[in-house]
């Protein structure tokens, strides 16, 4: 009997079709996104995609999650404190604790969405189908503390996707650190999207664990607005998946402004992950950082494409960018792409990138202190991810980074 489900674009649009009149907002909006997803379909042959083809995802059918939690759901927060539990992208009221230094909403009951750029298939998908998400709005001068932002995803043995949409708006002067955690059984598509202001002056401080189960999808694409003086510092470990995608945007709208977009991968198998970044300078004396390792076995592949725009406006900008990939395998492959679009005169941009393997001599000396051969590999690939993991301020997301890290290399041994 021959499956005439329709697959990839085809089967988010149908979904859409079905939901079309009981999912929240600007039904302009999502028509839009309809729009832009039939002409071009998801991402293929694009600059932007040239080393990671969403094939995988593009051939299966996807449909809409069950609303019952699974076996799991009733486990409790990995931190103790605010918490937003999300299951297979919708809120679980009863499992989480709402913040009370500042308002967080659903999108369900505030369910504002810019529109999708023309061409941008990934903010289009996640116009079209998102149904859920937090919104946290901490005001002017306030500090947020730490919120941890957890989704699970399921499968109850069919291809289900998810498309949370999550606003984080902090006001000038406040402060928030949020830690994002991805966790799931199963095979699934999580594909995320954050829309995030920080006004002047303001700190966010956003820390993401991506650990999908081993057969699942991950599609994230973060897009945030920095005011003058503000700060937005994000770190991204990606360690689960079949195939991941994180995209960072962020644009530096104020003078004085700095951005920090930095990961790590632990990959191993034929997994795949991607990190991509386009960071604009649009105003004077701003600063960005990225910092990207990767840490690859098997068949593994890591991506990271960094682009740093700066604008004529932008002088004084300092930008920096550092990919640095450790593979631990003959058939592990690591694909750097940077790029420099500068239009103003007195900037300091740089980039550099190192791919190695562990050294023949530090292996040496460890063993010749007593230590086995995987013992003394572990001690060497967690030195190397240790000064991407330094950079993380969150004092309360520190162990849990670690424990998630020891986790993911013991499995890879």
């Amino acid at each position: 009997m021959t499956d005439l489900a329709p697959r990839g674009a085809e089967a988010f649009l149908h979904r859409y079709e079905g939901l079309r009149e009981t999912l929240p907002g600007d039904p302009a909006v999502r028509a839009r996104a309809a729009a832009i997803l039939r002409a071009r379909g998801l991402p293929r042959r694009e600059e932007g995609f040239k080393y990671t083809n969403l094939r995988p995802i593009a051939d299966i059918a996807w449909q809409e999650p069950l609303v019952a939690l699974s076996e799991y759901g009733d486990a409790e927060p990995v931190l103790l404190g605010p918490a937003l539990v999300f299951q297979d992208g919708r809120f679980q009221h009863g499992l989480s604790r709402l913040p009370t230094r500042f308002e967080a909403r659903s999108f369900r009951d505030d369910p504002e969405m810019a529109s999708p750029a023309e061409g941008d298939a990934v903010a289009a998908l996640n116009a079209l189908l998102a149904e859920d998400g937090a919104v946290l709005d901490v005001p002017a001068g306030v500090d947020g503390g730490v919120l941890l932002l957890e989704n699970r995803g399921s499968s109850t043995g069919r291809p289900s996707s998810f498309h949370p949409r999550h606003r984080v708006r902090l006001g000038a002067g406040a402060r928030l650190a949020l830690v994002e955690i991805a966790t799931g059984e199963g095979g699934y598509l999580h594909a995320p999207l954050f829309e995030v202001e920080v006004e002047g002056g303001a700190h966010l401080q956003h820390v993401r664990v991506q650990r999908e189960a081993a057969e699942a999808f991950h599609l994230a694409r973060i897009q945030a607005t920095v005011a003058a003086g503000a700060t937005y510092d994000a770190f991204t470990l990606g360690l689960g998946a079949r195939l991941a995608r994180t995209e960072l945007r962020a644009r530096l709208a104020g003078e004085g402004a700095s951005v920090h977009l930095n990961a790590a991968q632990l990959l191993g198998g034929a997994q795949h992950g991607d990190v991509a970044t386009i960071v604009r300078h649009d105003a004077p004396g701003c600063a960005s950082r990225q910092t990207v390792k990767n840490v690859l076995t098997g068949r593994a592949r890591g991506v990271f494409a960094g682009r740093i725009e700066v604008a004529r406006p932008a002088q004084k900008t300092d930008g920096y960018q550092m990919s640095q990939a450790l593979l631990l395998s003959p058939d592990a492959e690591v694909d750097v792409k940077p790029e420099l679009e500068i239009y103003a005169d007195d900037v300091k941009c740089s980039h550099g990138a190192t791919v190695g393997e562990l050294s023949a001599d530090a292996l040496f000396y460890l063993r010749s202190r007593g230590l086995s051969e995987g013992e003394a590999r572990g001690i060497l690939v967690r030195a190397f991810l240790a000064d991407a993991l330094d950079q993380v301020a969150v004092e309360q997301a520190r162990p849990l980074l670690d424990a998630a890290v020891d986790r993911a290399w013991e499995a890879l041994r």
